[in-house]
């Protein structure tokens, strides 16, 4: 004799946890390659912000299953659990971005010397490159800001001569991972050199502009090092370790000389 079991139901509301946090992931997805491919940055972020909305309404929606199915005995817990931590775990880089952003100076171009900061190429390669802009020199106010913000961002000196600082220059450059767009090798009568680069975020591919300029001095060379980020109010601390990578570099290359 067959006895007939009728299982419990799913909770509807585990079940659209999963599926609004796999439809998240596929937004943030999009959103990250609109990103990389260089479309226009307001479109992708208000993309990942659709991801955002979305992961929340997955948390949301688990949280509600656990409580159904805590009170019903519905079936669904498995659902609702790969909901909330596939939602938990796309949260957490916009999570860490916040936080950044609220402890970070609102900051958004750095440079060694804020007494005289080093200014970008105008030429046409180096326009191009930087999508026809140029960072401005940042006001006193800023550059006070950042004297107080970041202390510790202080020239660079070598014990090279000009010539092979430059050349442990354009090493740095390209060990720290930057694109290069134009250089100027030392020379004039200030026997200046100059070199235009570009980096870009890990995740999102944000451009930050650099630009570093190679002075001489009695018996030494002094390099100072401007980035600046090309979008929003806040750098969370691209500049800065624009700097601290491009340092530690050149710190790398003089040692084995």
């Amino acid at each position: 004799m067959r006895r007939l079991i009728v299982e419990d139901p799913y909770s509807t509301s585990a079940l659209l946890s999963r599926r609004l946090a796999a439809l998240a992931l596929a937004v943030a997805l999009i959103g990250v390659a609109a990103a990389r491919w260089g479309i226009d940055p307001s479109a992708a972020l208000a993309v990942l912000g659709g991801s955002v909305g979305l992961a929340a309404g997955a948390i949301l929606f688990a949280l509600l299953a656990f409580v159904v199915i805590w009170r019903t005995g519905r079936q669904g817990a498995g659902q609702a659990t790969a909901g909330l931590f596939l939602a938990l775990l796309l949260l957490a880089y916009p999570a860490w971005l916040a936080a950044k952003a609220a402890h970070a100076p609102r900051l958004t171009d750095l440079s060694t010397d804020i007494a005289d900061p080093p200014v970008f190429s105008a030429s046409r390669v180096a326009q191009a490159a930087r999508g026809g802009t140029a960072p401005r020199s940042p006001p006193a106010a800023l550059r006070r800001a950042q004297a107080q913000a970041y202390p510790k961002i202080l020239p660079i000196l070598v014990d090279l001569d000009t010539d092979e600082a430059f050349a442990a220059v354009r090493k740095a450059v390209a060990a720290s991972g930057w694109r290069l767009v134009e250089e100027i090798p030392p020379g004039g009568r200030m026997g200046i050199g100059h070199i235009d680069a570009m980096s870009r975020s890990m995740i999102l591919g944000f451009p930050c502009d650099i630009t570093l300029r190679i002075r001489p001095l009695a018996g030494q060379t002094r390099v100072d090092l401007r980035s600046a980020s090309r979008f929003g109010p806040f750098d969370f601390g691209a500049n800065q370790h624009n700097i601290d990578v491009f340092e530690a570099a050149l710190e790398g290359i003089v040692d084995k000389k």
